[in-house]
């Protein structure tokens, strides 16, 4: 269900503001959703797993925050992130 080192090291190069950059919102809300990803995929088969369910909602509250964060910040890289990561249709 988690993240491979190898997938979390890709992810924070993708998105990455500066070189050496693994705490801007951009890169924690990438490797916020891949985790998000994984555990809806894992709740698709286990769907009376109530712990895993309380954890997946646990970091869908902390990406949503750090969205509401990048956008009272810098509009143009919420924007750009939301449209990188699909995240609205």
């Amino acid at each position: 269900m988690s993240i491979t080192a190898n997938r979390k090291q890709e992810l924070i190069k993708e998105y990455a503001v500066h070189d050496g950059d693994s705490g801007s919102p951009e890169v924690q809300v990438a490797v916020l959703t891949e985790r998000i990803r994984n555990l809806t995929n894992h709740m698709a088969l286990h769907k009376k797993d109530l712990h895993t369910r309380r954890g997946l909602l646990a970091l869908v509250g902390r990406r949503r925050r750090l969205l509401d964060y990048l956008k009272s910040v810098n509009e143009s890289r919420y924007q750009n992130l939301v449209k990188r990561l699909e995240l609205r249709k």
